[in-house]
């Protein structure tokens, strides 16, 4: 990662210098936009120098969602919503998206800033080693998976949920350890959530797929038969 820029989107310029002031504190140069024109336009020409976008949902011109598409489209960078609204569907459906994590409103600056510092530790503080599990690689440094060769494209919690399935290969796991696990926080919502990543999962993996059970009244599984 050669800068730590991170991309503030919020049609609130309050909000924004609120958020501003802590991560500039702890060293983070920081860009703004205050609607999702603006931010797509950011993004487009800061694409290599931005670590983390904090995008808000509700905005004028153009919703999060609507950003967030855009952006998926070509580009895996983590994502945090930051949202007034803490309706369980929306959280679902973010996550289908491609949302990281979610900080509802209001929230407190410190644990916003330690949010994005677990984001970051987990993505670009990785120690150098790489795994084969039958085809699939994993490289933790370059945060990358490979099947039989071939790249996949794994949001980040994707990527954390394949992970911590690879590490506790042949473990049966209930889905709150997977939610404390992985989403490294007490997660209030429903662990449907969890059901939706790993189908995701299981689709790019392709074949391979298979590795991962279902533990019927449990969780999950990965076993290599």
């Amino acid at each position: 990662m050669l800068e730590n820029n991170i991309l503030i989107v919020d049609d609130e310029e309050r909000m924004r210098k609120l958020i501003k002031d802590f991560l500039t504190a702890k060293g983070y140069k920081t860009l703004e936009a205050e609607d999702g024109g603006q931010a797509i336009s950011c993004f487009e020409e800061n694409q290599n120098k931005i670590s983390l976008i904090l995008l808000d949902v509700m905005m004028p011109k153009l919703d999060g969602w609507s950003v967030l598409r855009t952006i998926r489209q070509t580009s895996q960078v983590p994502v945090i919503m930051l949202t007034a609204r803490g309706e369980e569907q929306d959280e679902l459906f973010g996550f289908e998206l491609g949302v990281d994590e979610y900080i509802s409103k209001p929230f407190s600056p410190k644990i916003l800033v330690a949010r994005i510092e677990a984001i970051l530790n987990r993505i670009y503080g990785q120690t150098k080693e790489v795994k084969d599990y039958d085809g699939i690689i994993i490289d933790q440094e370059g945060r990358t998976v490979t099947v039989d060769g071939k790249l996949i494209e794994l949001s980040l919690r994707e990527y954390e949920l394949l992970k911590y399935l690879l590490e506790n290969e042949n473990v049966a796991l209930s889905r709150d350890k997977i939610l404390n696990n992985v989403w490294n926080y007490d997660y209030y919502g429903d662990s449907r959530t969890i059901d939706s990543h790993i189908k995701k999962i299981r689709h790019k993996l392709g074949k391979k797929g298979k590795y991962i059970k279902t533990i019927r009244g449990i969780g999950y599984k990965f076993e290599i038969k």
